[in-house]
């Protein structure tokens, strides 16, 4: 069996229990000192944690760092009403898609070399993983507060997989996330938990071992003889040492002739990847389909803090200094963006629209949108004001501004958008370009052979989130026109003997050609052109983010 917490979700973008935690105190020190809000922002600076830990001390009911009820007393302070904490569970929770390690989970299930999961978290990440791997929704079995009355049953029948969710279910009407609410943690779940381990081995993954439940629950069941008869293995990142709680857990077990042992582990990710390669006659369909468009989470490897200049790493990361901030809606009778396209395309109309559950979203002249929408009864036009939360994730809203940012680049700095997020020089002998020939030689060409095919120098661009702003990444890269399954590895091939000597001074220089050249001293970029409506200007800066060292 796997029993997974908070962390085997990071690799997912969700936070972990430590980053909610100084969510928390953040929210709950910012309430009594406002002026602080906005220096207070980067969580990652030592005095800003000490400085916001001085103000949590000094309120007197919170419980000290690390305590083991930490997470759940600082969750209530900082959202007292139940729906409060619903509604931040579900932003956080919203476009979340599985990692690697949930796929090869899922595969691990599927091949019957595990058979249960339980979680304390509220994602339906393992469910989502299983469905890509089973190609169905139906294959697992998922039980949660609300169905706690089914586990027996489900455990009698070994409806294997089985998925069991000691915290509920993000979308339960019971969901449980304080102190007092995990007191009354439905006992039939538990009672599944302690009778399960006498037959299985348990692996334990991403969690810190806070709540008082379960692991008085894990207690209980080393009590009994011939438990967890596959070893108990709690996987342990970190340089620091677990809390006290497992550590005795682990001695307990020991103790009483378990196999229990702390594994040291980068992350959920690259467990799970190693565990694939040490399994024999796996169908890895769905993971190799998944590896080809997301590459494995690592984090960079911990070491200590040392006192030294910085940048360490230079990222490909511009700030996007100004965005839209709204759109146009229209509330009318028509289906989904597809449909939305379509009416745009026959309408031949220069706008860019989005179907939403607040209605057709859209940058253009009104006149244009009218034109286009007016014959599918439109009963509102009106603005939409962009939600920061769905900036967060791949949204509709994120979706149309990438769109309007794409355009923008085109019609502004002198780049076809060839194919998705994928941009070459319009004019390869431009003298926009000089510097660039100088950097990688010529832009474009064609490779000779059976299979003729030409290639480009650009680049490819997305916008992502991060320290609650939007960045524009770039990537420069090589572009084919025409790949075909005979020339794709000739592409491969070229593509890397042209990039394969760009150590890090070109890359440099590369990344700084191409921050000037997008962002061209932070003139402001309209997709549109047009004041006639609501049109998606955009300011790049030409500054990337860099790391730097810890210092104090």
């Amino acid at each position: 069996m796997w029993f997974l917490g908070a962390g085997a979700s990071a690799s997912a973008g969700l936070p972990t229990a430590m980053d909610m935690i100084w969510e928390f105190k953040r929210l709950l020190f910012v309430s009594q000192n406002p002026s602080w809000r906005q220096t207070s922002v980067d969580l990652s600076q030592p005095a800003v944690r000490s400085r916001i830990d001085a103000h949590i001390e000094s309120l007197g009911s919170m419980p000290s760092p690390g305590a083991p009820d930490e997470y759940a007393v600082l969750f209530e302070a900082a959202y007292p009403a139940e729906s409060d904490r619903r509604a931040f569970l579900d932003a956080k929770l919203a476009g979340a898609k599985p990692s690697y390690g949930h796929i090869a989970l899922a595969t691990l299930m599927r091949h019957e070399h595990t058979r249960m999961v339980w979680t304390t978290n509220f994602d339906a990440l393992v469910a989502d993983a299983c469905a890509k791997v089973y190609d169905t929704t139906s294959a697992l079995t998922t039980i949660d507060l609300d169905s706690a009355s089914q586990v027996r049953q489900s455990l009698a029948d070994e409806r294997w997989p089985i998925e069991i969710k000691l915290h509920g279910d993000f979308r339960s009407r019971r969901l449980k996330n304080t102190d007092d609410e995990l007191r009354l943690q439905d006992a039939d779940l538990r009672r599944a938990l302690v009778d399960s381990c006498k037959r299985f081995g348990l692996v334990l993954c991403g969690y810190s071992g806070r709540d008082d439940s379960i692991m008085g629950t894990l207690e209980e069941a080393m009590e009994h003889e011939g438990a967890f008869p596959a070893g108990f293995f709690w996987l342990h990142r970190g340089e620091k040492p677990p809390l006290p709680r497992v550590a005795q857990l682990l001695d307990h077990g020991i103790a009483n002739n378990i196999e229990a042992v702390l594994v040291p582990v980068e992350n959920f990710d690259e467990t799970l990847r190693d565990l694939i390669r040490l399994t024999e006659n796996l169908d890895t369909a769905a993971l190799d389909q998944f590896a080809s468009q997301r590459q494995p989470w690592s984090p960079v490897p911990l070491k200590r803090a040392v006192r030294r200049g910085w940048p360490v790493v230079r990222l490909n990361a511009l700030p996007i200094i100004d965005a839209p901030t709204q759109c146009r809606r229209l509330d009318c009778n028509i289906g989904g963006t597809a449909e939305v396209r379509e009416a745009v395309q026959n309408a031949g109309a220069d706008v860019l629209a989005v179907r939403s559950r607040a209605g057709v979203l859209a940058f253009g002249a009104d006149a244009a949108l009218r034109n286009v929408f007016g014959s599918h009864d439109i009963k509102e036009f009106d603005l939409h004001a962009f939600d920061i939360k769905r900036q967060r994730y791949e949204s509709t809203e994120r979706g149309l501004l990438n769109e309007a940012l794409n355009l923008a680049i085109s019609r502004h700095r002198g780049l076809n958008l060839v194919e998705r997020r994928r941009f070459i020089p319009a004019d390869a002998e431009d003298a926009s370009w000089t510097r660039l020939r100088k950097l990688v030689g010529p832009l474009t060409g064609i490779i000779q052979g059976d299979l003729e095919l030409r290639w480009h120098e650009g680049l490819t661009v997305r916008l992502d989130w991060a320290d609650d702003r939007l960045w524009l990444l770039v990537e420069p890269l090589t572009v084919f026109e025409g790949i075909t399954a005979d020339n794709k590895t000739v592409a491969a091939d070229f593509a890397r003997e042209r990039t394969i000597r760009r150590y890090n001074p070109m890359l440099n220089d590369l990344i700084n050609f191409w921050a000037q050249h997008l962002s061209q001293d932070e003139n402001a970029m309209q997709a549109l052109n047009t004041d006639q409506g609501v049109d998606a200007t955009f300011r790049i800066s030409p500054i990337t983010c860099f790391s730097k060292r810890i210092t104090s």
